[in-house]
């Protein structure tokens, strides 16, 4: 079984081009069904071929025993699903037998994101006097000007970023590259923060963003800035880089962009992703509709013409 897992992985690095992360992700949820296998077949050495749909509901049905979320549970499955779809391909085996298997049902959680006022009240923290500020500034407007991903601003390179046209180039999820504009604020703030980050920034590290030491920067360094920022300004319970990405996509759409645009933007390959944001542009909607609208209360109007 090892063999076949460690081909699996193999695979998803070098033809599907997933990141570490994923890859690891998809290890992590392998070895938790090989551990099930072995204890349920009471022998560690076990043949993929005896794997049936009914094994696989005993599988989903022990996760849910030991409390794990139904989101887990259908992110384990999904893996299930592509690792048996490869072993089908490689003639491992003749039939899949998660192919048939149903994904848990959840509810969506709709994301959390800043308002217009407390976004402006975050980017107005940074003291941008300082390397660090400024750095923490540009990090903060891109997050917001872009809705880029956290693995995207940490691998940004000097040569992607292009400030006569206000574009950058990113390579996203599965390696894809793609192009977003960003506004004339994230301009000045980067042009500023460009100018002063040879004087910090090792000659060998081409990443936009650098530690004080010169070095660059890695996820947790950022993840940090964020939250130091975020606690300041919102009570939103996970205060993370994501955030911001939400917020990016919540403001474009409540001030009326094309979702099919956006969708491109975030670097989303399907339309679903996407139109989780379009609950929080209808619920805005239905704010501004039920301030404005002297009939939303429901409530008789004074000046109702009597019968």
């Amino acid at each position: 079984m090892e063999k076949e897992v460690k081909e699996f992985l193999k695979y998803l690095y070098l033809e599907r081009r997933y990141s570490k992360n994923t890859i690891h992700s998809y290890e992590t949820d392998l070895r938790q069904f090989v551990e099930f296998l072995e204890d349920h077949f009471g022998k560690a050495r076990i043949f993929w071929k005896v794997i049936d749909k009914k094994i696989l509901r005993y599988f989903l049905i022990r996760l849910q025993e030991q409390n794990i979320s139904r989101r887990s549970i259908a992110r384990k499955l999904a893996t299930l699903k592509s690792f048996f779809r490869f072993l089908l391909k490689k003639d491992v085996i003749e039939k899949n037998p998660a192919a048939t298997v149903k994904m848990p049902h959840f509810e969506k959680k709709l994301p959390e994101y800043l308002t217009t006022e407390e976004m402006q009240s975050l980017l107005r923290l940074p003291n941008y006097k300082t390397f660090e500020g400024l750095r923490d500034l540009a990090i903060l407007e891109l997050f917001y000007g872009t809705g880029m991903r956290l693995s995207e601003l940490i691998n940004l390179k000097i040569q992607q970023v292009d400030l006569n046209e206000r574009l950058i180039r990113v390579t996203g999820k599965g390696n894809k590259e793609r192009i977003i504009p960003f506004g004339g604020s994230a301009q000045i703030i980067l042009e500023r923060y460009l100018t002063i980050r040879p004087q910090y920034a090792e000659k060998t590290v081409d990443n936009v963003f650098v530690l004080k030491t010169g070095k660059k920067m890695y996820p947790m360094a950022v993840q940090r800035i964020v939250k130091k920022y975020l606690s300041q300004v919102s009570q939103i319970q996970k205060q993370s880089p994501h955030i911001l990405r939400h917020t990016y996509a919540t403001h474009l759409l409540n001030a009326g962009a094309d979702i099919r645009v956006v969708k491109d933007l975030l670097g989303h390959e399907n339309l679903s992703t996407t139109q989780v944001y379009t609950h929080l542009s209808i619920e805005h909607l239905k704010d501004i509709y039920n301030q404005a609208h002297p009939r939303a209360s429901g409530k008789s109007s004074k000046n109702r013409r009597r019968s």
